[in-house]
């Protein structure tokens, strides 16, 4: 079931799903959820079973902003059990916004949703539409909603309604219901930072870059170790279509294009520099900025996947530390 959400009834709806122990699919700013009270276990499990994914990969749990300037407080005490000064300064930051943290759990709530282990990953999405959803749910008796991104365990994610009809389509209407709430403005997954230990440590990049981590908590967020807590969207191969993503450099792909000819009509490609290519081949051009190519991407990829292609081949990003969370997701895309 599919409802828009510029009907206030359609908010109401889902908050009852969500109440109920049912999945709903969410819009948020960086892609759509596939949402579940997050101290439902039951409901979690759900989660894992539509999408396949393993249940010890822990679920980012999503918190309402409540009132007030940190009224996303409530949520917090709801489910950690500690909060670092790093962690305060990086909420007040950047929430509502695309930054998840990981804290430590407190050990009666969100222990499915967590993936069994004793942290949790805490976000407030600035979406106006997640943001009403999470509010009306709060209401009802939901402290939180754990929503991975609603595509198939592995797979390309969905930054628009009709995506999570796509991938969920074997589901009825009692299963999902999903709120149409437009394509997704950031068009990424939310950098997450570990926040379970004495400093800062970044596990996913995304589009609130390490720079800007680094200037909000006042001390420099160090790279991802082996002490690191398991979190979404860190497996080495992810985020991947049907065809197999190759990244190349402008100069590999017109020697590529050169030396295939017309045999490379099996090929798509997704690039910012001009080259000839077989008539016929298709392509879509890599905006100049790594913003609007975050906001495209998993569209383009999709959109390139369903032309039966067996390759897409995309020009590497530069090395800017803008662009680190776009390579990240075209390198998890390729391995």
């Amino acid at each position: 079931m599919l409802l828009n959400a510029a009907d206030p009834a359609a908010i109401a709806a889902a908050a009852q799903r969500l109440a109920d122990g049912s999945l709903v699919g969410m819009p948020t700013e960086t892609v759509y959820g596939l949402a579940a009270d997050a101290d439902n276990a039951t409901a979690v499990h759900r989660i894992f079973e539509a999408k396949g994914r393993p249940s010890d990969h822990p679920l980012i749990v999503h918190l309402a902003p409540g009132a007030g300037e940190h009224g996303w407080r409530t949520g917090v005490d709801h489910y950690a059990r500690e909060v670092p000064a790093f962690a305060a300064a990086l909420m007040q930051a950047f929430w509502p916004g695309p930054l998840t943290l990981i804290l430590p759990r407190r050990a009666d709530v969100a222990a499915v949703a967590a993936g069994g282990q004793d942290s949790v990953g805490l976000r407030c999405p600035s979406h106006p539409v997640a943001q009403a959803l999470l509010s009306a749910a709060a209401a009802l008796g939901v402290s939180g909603v754990a929503a991975p991104s609603a595509n198939r365990f592995g797979r390309v994610s969905p930054t628009t309604a009709a995506h999570v009809a796509e991938e969920f389509a074997a589901l009825g209407e009692a299963d999902l219901l999903i709120i149409d709430g437009g394509a997704c403005r950031v068009g990424i997954e939310s950098t997450i930072v570990d926040c379970t230990r004495a400093h800062p440590v970044l596990l996913r990049p995304g589009m609130v870059t390490v720079a800007q981590l680094d200037a909000a908590c006042g001390q420099p967020v160090r790279e991802r170790d082996g002490a690191a807590p398991r979190a979404s969207g860190t497996l080495e191969s992810h985020y991947a279509p049907r065809a197999k993503v190759r990244l190349m450099d402008a100069k590999q792909l017109r020697a590529a294009f050169q030396l295939l000819g017309k045999d490379a009509r099996h090929i798509a490609v997704y690039a910012r520099s001009s080259f000839e290519t077989a008539r016929g081949v298709p392509r879509r051009r890599m905006p100049d900025e790594a913003a609007p190519a975050a906001q495209e991407l998993f569209a383009v990829l999709r959109e390139l996947d369903a032309t039966g292609v067996n390759l897409i081949w995309v020009e590497t990003p530069p090395e800017s530390s803008d662009w680190d969370g776009v390579r990240d997701r075209l390198q998890r895309a390729a391995a």
